[in-house]
């Protein structure tokens, strides 16, 4: 069985959250650890500060009843009590539980009863309305401290955990106690419970430290969500690892023309972000020549990209300004990163690089990727089938994506989930056609290839608005884009680009023989995409049905919102 390890050994881990704060403290001292944006400035708190914080939050809770291995679920957007809460949580032997600020009653509910938390912190009045008051709930926390009363009876000010003790309730937890329960996005299906302990985190820290150098002088400009593993362990604790001051973007990366105007305040030395948002910059500085030299400013070391593939246009950019480009691959369930790859290398797309220190991959039945390492979790909780299937006899976690080895490292090809077969009984990748499409035409923003019992497959295309209406597109990398300004021209280019991408396909049956380029947003509020950017294939098949239907019936005319394009040789190939 084919095996891809590290060429580098782990090293020291720490033993707990507890001792990384209290090591930087000692360490790091008056040194500013985190910085969000009051008015027109950011200000920030040292480490000492934020650690005399945590001890004061871990002796009141303490106090409010909190026993070993209690459950708290933190309901609220990223900002610093949130921060301060959580870590005092994970390092006096509770469990943290983050779940996305914007749910509403229902999800809320049903994760919070699931987790089996009975204290809760919320940011403010939104997600105190969308606590069913059913729930059995002992304590909320409140961190707004504009929230003068709620309809809840059992409410604290998060205030009132701040007040200066003497004591500490830190416990001495071992390395494979858990720390953290994070619900994965759930593309697929109903979000699973992952459960993760010290070691998992903290061994992923060990393992960075033989890819990159960061330290004091480095500034983060952060937006990922804290209750995504991107975010809130691979993100925040590289910068809290390593004493890099952590930046909260001020409008959680919602408003890309805040995000630019941030960059700009903090001239981040690195960035940690997803291809929409990369592509969302790019088109706002492309017309501006004083905002681009801000963007690609001097200090700027690398950048890091993950979720999917960074399209080549962008990389191109960043490439052509000698600015590294790291990209990632892992689950929530391994911490989450399993690769990055190496940015000597040429970037191809689907690499994703060879395994951190401590990792190592192997190949399963039908290529499905299986990991071993101190980064992988316990199990998910209270979740006994999926529990089944989630390792093998031998103790591999299996990830469910399917991948192959190259000489530059792993390459993924698609989640097993995702394949179907075609009426013929052929097996189709559809993640091969939409990353090819989306690699090939910038103006394409997300791509789903359908087809399951179907004679061939078909697409789904949803454009990318910013760059249809930009001023300025003479800098593309593709010297033979017609660069469409609306979705009529993007649909007559759009058949040649397909119609080449069909000629690369090896497998005729794989080739997509019609498409439509429905001119509407995916987005969170609609379901379609997950609080991490991801499509959520299920949601959108449904939506879309319809469409998906009349492009088997050949119905060239489906909505006023929809351009269809079809391939006229289908029929030939078959």
């Amino acid at each position: 069985m084919l095996i891809l390890e590290s060429e580098h050994s782990l090293g020291k881990v720490q033993k707990n959250i507890a001792a990384l704060i209290e090591e930087n403290a000692a360490k790091f001292g008056a040194h500013e650890v985190f910085r969000h944006r009051v008015g027109h400035d950011y200000v920030g708190i040292s480490w000492t500060e934020l650690y005399e914080n945590i001890k004061n939050i871990s002796v009141n809770l303490k106090k409010q009843g909190l026993k070993r291995g209690d459950k708290i679920i933190l309901f609220s957007p990223n900002c610093l009590e949130m921060l301060q809460l959580e870590l005092a949580i994970m390092a006096s032997g509770y469990v943290a539980v983050p779940i996305f600020a914007h749910f509403n009653m229902e999800t809320a509910s049903l994760l919070i009863e699931h987790s089996d938390a009975r204290y809760v912190a919320v940011f403010g009045e939104k997600q105190l309305q969308s606590i069913s008051p059913e729930l059995q709930i002992k304590q909320i926390f409140v961190l707004d401290k504009n929230i003068a009363e709620s309809n809840f009876h059992n409410t604290t000010p998060f205030e009132a955990h701040l007040e200066p003790s003497t004591e500490t309730a830190f416990f001495d937890s071992e390395p494979d106690d858990i720390c953290l329960k994070m619900y994965t996005s759930g593309t697929m299906g109903t979000p699973k419970c992952v459960q993760l302990t010290h070691r998992n985190i903290l061994s992923q820290q060990a393992a960075l430290k033989n890819i990159w150098q960061l330290d004091t002088t480095d500034r983060f400009l952060s937006y990922l969500p804290w209750h995504h593993s991107f975010g809130g362990i691979f993100e925040l604790f590289t910068a809290l690892t390593t004493g890099a001051i952590y930046h909260l973007e001020s409008r959680h990366g919602k408003n890309p023309d805040l995000i630019l105007e941030n960059w700009e305040k903090v001239q981040p030395t690195v960035f940690f972000s997803v291809p929409k948002i990369y592509q969302s910059l790019f088109d706002l500085i492309r017309d501006d020549e004083k905002h681009e030299k801000a963007f690609f400013h001097p200090e700027l070391k690398f950048i890091f990209t993950a979720a999917a593939a960074l399209p080549g246009a962008l990389s191109h950019e960043f490439a052509k300004r000698s600015i590294p480009v790291y990209e990632g691959w892992g689950l929530t369930e391994t911490s989450p990163c399993c690769t990055i790859t190496d940015p000597s290398l040429k970037r191809e797309t689907g690499v994703v690089g060879k395994p951190i220190a401590g990792v190592t991959l192997r190949l399963g039945r039908e290529n499905e990727i299986q990991v071993k390492g101190p980064n992988v979790m316990t199990c998910y909780y209270k979740n006994n089938e999926a529990n089944e299937g989630a390792f093998t006899k031998d103790g591999w976690f299996c990830t469910g994506d399917v991948g192959a080895f190259t000489p530059a490292g792993l390459k993924l090809i698609t989640r097993k989930d995702r394949i179907f077969k075609l009426s013929n009984g052929e097996k189709v990748i559809p993640t091969e056609m939409e990353s090819m499409i989306q690699a090939k035409c910038p103006f394409v923003s997300f791509a789903l290839v359908e087809g399951s019992g179907e004679t061939y497959p078909v697409a789904l295309l949803f454009p990318n608005r910013d760059l249809m209406g930009s001023d300025d597109l003479t800098d593309l990398p593709f010297a033979s884009c017609s660069c469409p300004e609306n979705t009529d021209e993007l649909s007559h280019c759009l058949k040649s680009c397909l119609a080449e991408i069909n000629d690369e396909l090896k497998q005729k049956f794989s080739k997509v023989r019609a498409a439509a380029i429905i001119d509407e947003e995916l987005s969170l509020e609609n379901k379609t995409l997950t609080p991490s950017m991801k499509v959520v294939p299920n949601r959108v098949r449904q939506k879309y049905q319809e469409q998906i239907h009349d492009l088997y019936e050949n119905k060239n005319k489906i909505a006023e919102n929809v351009r269809v394009i079809r391939l006229d040789d289908w029929e030939e190939i078959l």
